[in-house]
């Protein structure tokens, strides 16, 4: 973990690379989620009615929202909470597959473990001695805390006319050509030259026209 990332493989077979988030941007996650349940109780309690019958309806409340908010949104909103989502977090499980209702369940019941004795002192404490940063409740749960990576933008295919290859492409054949063009803007017009040059006996051209040429077929590839 030399670059602070955990590198895994999914039951599928899938690689992912995992960012373990430190104390500073949970505790701010963690800071939003309580500002926010704050406000919505505040509101509720200015909305029931006064006496006896609202103070304890406004107790059932409090106490629902406090647990559920957080499990609910883990569960249903991709691990995360409106205070993860906004920092940029999101909770997965060891192995990277996304919470279910057993791993969030216990690491929001294990809050209570970390808060000991005052101010989420435990809790800190495991997460610097601890390499992905879990918290006793993460420990146990068997789940993770991680920066969600923005999902990469599709490149446009190569704005050309299509033009009918020389011989049919297989799989292989297209996805060089295709890959070449969402690299161009990363090319020097010189080494696009150059590799259209190389691929003359592909186009029956040179330079700067073989490469349009082969613009033209990755066109009829994508359109």
């Amino acid at each position: 973990m030399l670059d602070g990332r955990l590198s895994l493989t999914t039951p599928e077979g899938i690689r992912l690379l995992l960012t373990p988030a430190g104390p500073f941007l949970r505790a701010l996650a963690w800071a939003l989620d309580i500002a926010i349940y704050g406000v919505a109780m505040f509101v509720l309690y200015l909305l029931l009615p006064h006496g006896k019958l609202g103070r304890g309806i406004g107790l059932v409340i409090t106490f629902v929202a406090y647990w559920g908010y957080p499990i609910l949104c883990e569960v249903y909103w991709d691990g995360r909470t409106l205070g993860k989502r906004a920092t940029g977090l999101m909770v997965v499980r060891a192995n990277g597959l996304p919470v279910g209702w057993r791993e969030s369940t216990l690491r929001n019941l294990l809050l209570v473990a970390d808060f000991m004795p005052m101010a989420y002192v435990t809790g800190l404490v495991s997460m610097m001695l601890d390499t992905r940063f879990r918290r006793i409740g993460d420990i146990v749960a068997g789940t993770l805390v991680v920066h969600r990576d923005q999902p990469a933008s599709q490149p446009l295919p190569p704005q050309a006319a299509p033009i009918a290859p020389p011989f049919a492409f297989n799989a292989d054949q297209q996805r060089t050509l295709t890959d070449l063009f969402e690299r161009e803007s990363r090319l020097p017009a010189e080494r696009m030259a150059e590799l259209g040059t190389i691929a003359e006996p592909l186009t029956g051209a040179t330079g700067a026209e073989s490469v349009d040429r082969m613009r033209g077929y990755v066109a009829g590839f994508t359109q």
